[in-house]
């Protein structure tokens, strides 16, 4: 199976992000792994990744209840962002959110799925299949 060069977590849990990368590295599934607490760090480690190397992480798991800038203020600014291959960038929210207006976030750009935490192997897998292959 071939890597995903950059993944991206977005997620303001401490525990959360540590489980995460242990599940991808574990997995062996990404290059680089970038981890971002909120929304604005988020975007400053895209646009360093974009001036860095060129272009930004191909996977990005987001949170939607943050601090300083949320999933969806994450959104609208990546929107916004120009960096090559932004397009292509595969945004899966990974959230606790039972509230059912948070589930409209995969109607914005660039979102392809839900899922509900903890990130589980067979949804790396189903990510990987579904998009990066």
């Amino acid at each position: 199976m071939e890597k995903i060069a950059c993944t991206l977590l977005i997620d303001d849990d401490e525990a959360t992000n540590f489980i995460n990368e242990m599940l991808l590295t574990d997995m062996g599934v990404t290059d680089q792994l970038l981890i971002a607490r909120n929304g604005e760090e988020a975007l400053g480690l895209i646009q360093y990744h974009c001036l860095a190397y060129g272009r930004c992480p191909d996977l990005i798991l987001l949170d939607i209840n943050m601090p300083v800038r949320d999933g969806f203020g994450f959104l609208r600014a990546f929107s916004d962002m120009q960096c090559i291959n932004k397009e292509s960038v595969v945004v899966v929210v990974l959230s606790t959110s039972a509230n059912p207006s948070d589930t409209k976030i995969t109607q914005m750009s660039n979102v392809v799925g839900y899922l509900n935490k903890p990130l589980k192997m067979e949804d790396v897998n189903q990510i990987l299949t579904r998009h990066f292959r």
